[in-house]
Parts: C-alpha cells; sequence; structure tokens
C-alpha cells in the first residue's frame, strides 16, 4: 500500500498552494506521489504563479501529477476561440464572465481586462501574454490517474461507461449522475470539480473541492489505502 497525497481545485490561490505544499513537506510521507485533481485557473488572482510552481515542481522531479480540469481547458479553448461557450456550462457564459473567472487569470498574466475593452483586443492581448510553455503543459495534462487502490479524475465518472471509453467532457465535467451514483468502482474515486464546504468522503468516492475557488481554504488528504487524513498546520486529522 503506497501512501499518495491529493489536492483538490485550486483556482488561482497561490498562497494557499504554498500553505499545502507546506503541509505535506511536514508530513513523515513528504515524499510520496501528490495527485493534483485540476482547475488550476480562474476566479483566484494568481492562475499564472500556480502553473508556474507546478511547472516548476514537476522539472524538479517532484513525483507529482496535475490533471486537467474544466477551468484549464476552458483557458485553452478560449484562447483558440474568444467566442468559446462550452455547452457543458449551467447556462451560456463566456470566459471572461466572473462566474467562470477567466478574467482573473487572464488579469494574472498581465492582461487588462477592464471589461470596457473590445473583446477582440482583450483576446489578442491575451495570446501575447499567456507562455507558450502554460499553453503546452495544460494541453498535455491527464485526464485520468491511476493507482491499484485510487482512480483519480477531475469531476467524476459516467456510470455504467468502462474506464478506458470514458469521454473527456465527463471526466472534467460531470457532476450528475455520477454524485448520486452508489455503486462501488472497484477502487476509490478520488475527485474535485463540486464545490463543498470542506472534502467529504462517501463509500465510493472523495470529494477533494472545498470551495478554494470560492475564497474558502485549499486542502490536501493522505490517501493510506482508501482511508484519507486531511494534512494541515497541526499534522494529520480524520475527515
Amino acid at each position: 500500500m503506497q501512501p499518495i497525497f491529493a489536492v483538490g481545485d485550486i483556482h488561482g490561490q497561490l498562497e494557499e498552494l504554498h500553505k499545502v505544499l507546506d503541509h505535506i513537506a511536514s508530513d513523515a510521507e513528504a515524499d510520496a506521489p501528490v495527485v493534483f485533481t485540476g482547475d488550476f485557473v480562474d476566479r483566484g488572482a494568481n492562475s499564472a504563479a500556480v502553473i508556474d510552481t507546478l511547472m516548476q515542481g514537476q522539472t524538479e522531479g517532484k513525483p507529482w501529477t496535475c490533471l486537467m480540469g474544466n477551468h484549464d481547458r476552458y483557458l485553452l479553448r478560449y484562447l483558440e476561440n474568444p467566442a468559446y461557450q462550452d455547452p457543458e456550462t449551467s447556462r451560456p457564459l463566456y470566459y471572461t464572465d466572473p462566474p467562470i473567472g477567466g478574467d482573473k487569470t487572464l488579469a494574472s498574466y498581465g492582461v487588462d481586462t477592464d471589461p470596457r475593452r473590445w473583446p477582440e483586443d482583450i483576446h489578442k492581448d491575451a495570446l501575447a501574454a499567456v507562455p507558450q510553455a502554460h499553453r503546452d503543459w495544460i494541453s498535455g495534462l491527464p485526464r485520468i490517474h491511476e493507482t491499484d487502490e485510487h482512480i483519480f479524475v477531475h469531476a467524476g465518472l459516467r456510470p455504467g461507461v468502462p474506464l478506458e471509453e470514458q469521454a473527456e467532457d465527463d471526466l472534467v465535467w460531470i457532476r450528475e449522475p455520477f454524485l448520486s451514483d452508489t455503486r462501488d468502482y472497484g477502487r476509490l474515486v478520488v475527485h474535485g470539480h463540486t464545490a463543498l464546504q470542506m472534502p467529504e468522503l462517501y463509500d465510493n468516492r472523495l470529494n477533494l473541492d472545498g470551495g478554494a475557488g470560492y475564497g474558502r481554504p485549499l486542502h490536501a488528504v493522505l490517501l493510506l489505502g482508501r482511508d484519507p487524513l486531511l494534512v494541515g498546520a497541526f499534522g494529520r486529522s480524520s475527515l
């Protein structure tokens, strides 16, 4: 049974990311792998620096796996087409609309996102500001990560669909029917995407999104088999 850490949706919250990394570094299993479940950008003020931090850690050889979230994918699609609206959203929204929070991401790259500016001008500046290295890194993020005891994804799985046939839209976007599904997937499904007040363990899954995208703390857990422990300033605690 190999210990493994997991971290939920970061959403540009750089200070929270550094706190979590410090907590992990202070743990007895500090050298264990870490899986970040996606949504590194949008809503928070420091998306560019969050990506820099994760890229730098991987460059230094840290055993970090970063998964793609729907917000990460939205940034790429916005750069390809400023009028893009993801059909999976609950209502029609552009990337720079506040509920998505892409305006905060572009601002973290130095783009003037004043809504009085022409959208075409904002997009032109975004293309110049977002480094190709960041775009390539996001494009190459895996959508799923497996261990003997866990299935890590950003949003969840489509019930009844074999793992190898899961659609990307579901892996990064799904809520129902996944959230209400009680079947055993054979391994613990570890995900984020659906914001709660705190990470929560269910019989078949662990939701790590404690709402950092809405100003709440970011959390890390240490997984020992299917048993998660919160890792914080005062050590480990049960969920």
